[in-house]
């Protein structure tokens, strides 16, 4: 091909013309295109700190810059690069549409590994176009950082929280998401008041004044840190947490100490150290005909075991009422039973609930819940398998946040 066919597919550098071209043979076998790209006399210069003109050459550098493959082909160009005399700032760098200061690939190239990195790991995008993958990486970052770096919060009213493990068992990071616009609002490492401090400070004082629910766990941190930032929202439990401390500290507590009261030789005891999974599972999700009749057998065996199994089942019915009076109610009747039972796990459970029932209550008001936050677990978990995990956390939220900018 002549130069002219290269000019015809690649178009024009401003500022430069062709020099040479030639193809060449890499180490690992594949072909390669140079091209260098020589400086337009009597064009003129643009100073790239301050924008002014100027026609005086200080110097010039040989800058090897990649660009778009050509048929497959990595294309190198040797960029001879002038400095500006600018009467105002001093030797500068000539401002080029088509190169960034100090870059070493093309404006058009890195745009078009900034759409890759989207759909692609950055391993397969740098394998794709040639390039190294710190590279893709810095692209990718700098592309992410100016879409979401500063987050413009919006008038949120209701926010959920919850956390995830960065590394399993040691390193945990919070994610606060809009629940009505469906968009992640920040994310930030650790699992602590002072993890979500920054969030708060963010919203200012409008916006903490604005909040009026937050949906979370029952993180004691999380809820004195909202409780201390909007001293007037609502916070509001999830049932899926307040019932997984129910299993924990109450269903398998008993379970476990009316097993050890029976004598070895009683196949009942097996059976119901065995149960554990069958105990914490609603009755209607019990799919197999033999599960569903041992746990008839252990409810109908067991008292304290039946008690608690029942209380379970109510308990999670305090979230479906849409009348905080009429919740306010059945939770006095449900607390009362507990405590007359006379089994001290459920009693401890009871007596721990009733200074915080009023996360339960606020959600017949405000129906919230951070199961909304599983979609955004399970895409972390995407992520991750993407990257082969994460050094940079930086990163790594950027990501989370692009992949859930929200609802238009």
């Amino acid at each position: 091909m002549s130069k002219e066919d290269y000019k015809d597919v690649l178009g024009e550098w401003q500022g430069h013309h062709f020099g040479s071209v030639e193809r060449i043979c890499a180490d690992d076998g594949s072909m390669e295109l140079w091209i260098e790209l020589i400086p337009d006399r009597g064009t003129p210069m643009i100073c790239s700190e301050c924008g002014r003109s100027g026609e005086k050459v200080h110097d010039a550098v040989e800058r090897w810059v990649q660009d778009l493959p050509v048929f497959e082909m990595v294309t190198r160009l040797l960029v001879h690069r002038r400095r500006v005399a600018c009467a105002h700032c001093g030797p500068k760098l000539e401002a080029l549409s088509w190169l960034a200061p100090y870059a070493r690939v093309t404006q058009r190239l890195a745009r078009s590994v900034a759409e890759l990195c989207s759909v692609m790991s950055l391993r397969h995008v740098a394998q794709h176009y040639g390039v190294h993958w710190d590279t893709v990486k810095t692209i990718h970052k700098r592309t992410l950082e100016r879409q979401f770096a500063k987050v413009p919060l919006p008038e949120v009213e209701t926010i959920v929280m919850d956390e995830f493990a960065l590394h399993k068992g040691r390193r945990y990071a919070t994610v606060i998401m809009d629940p009505t616009r469906k968009q992640v609002l920040w994310v930030g490492r650790g699992n602590g008041r002072e993890s979500i401090c920054p969030f708060f400070e963010a919203l200012g004082d409008e916006g903490r004044r604005r909040l009026k629910a937050v949906a979370m766990d029952m993180s004691p941190a999380f809820e004195r840190e909202v409780r201390f930032q909007c001293p007037h929202a609502r916070i509001v439990f999830d049932l899926f947490h307040v019932v997984a401390k129910y299993g924990k500290e109450v269903i398998r507590r008993v379970r476990v100490d009316e097993a050890k009261r029976l004598d070895k030789s009683n196949p009942m005891r097996k059976v119901i150290r065995s149960a554990n999974w069958l105990l914490l599972r609603k009755r209607k999700n019990i799919s197999s005909r033999q599960d569903r009749i041992t746990l008839k057998e252990i409810l109908r065996a067991n008292r304290r075991l039946s008690v608690v199994y029942l209380l379970s089942e109510e308990l999670k019915h305090l979230w479906d009422y849409k009348y905080e009076k009429a919740a306010k109610r059945s939770w006095e009747q449900w607390y009362s039973r507990a405590i007359r039972s006379r089994i001290e796990p459920l009693k401890r459970f009871a007596r721990r609930m009733k200074q915080r029932v009023d996360g339960i209550l606020a959600h017949s008001k405000w129906p919230l819940h951070t199961s909304l936050l599983e979609g955004v677990n399970n895409k972390i978990k995407v992520i991750k398998r993407m990257a082969y995990g994460f050094r940079d956390d930086d990163d790594f939220f950027l990501r989370i946040r692009a992949a859930f900018p929200g609802n238009p």
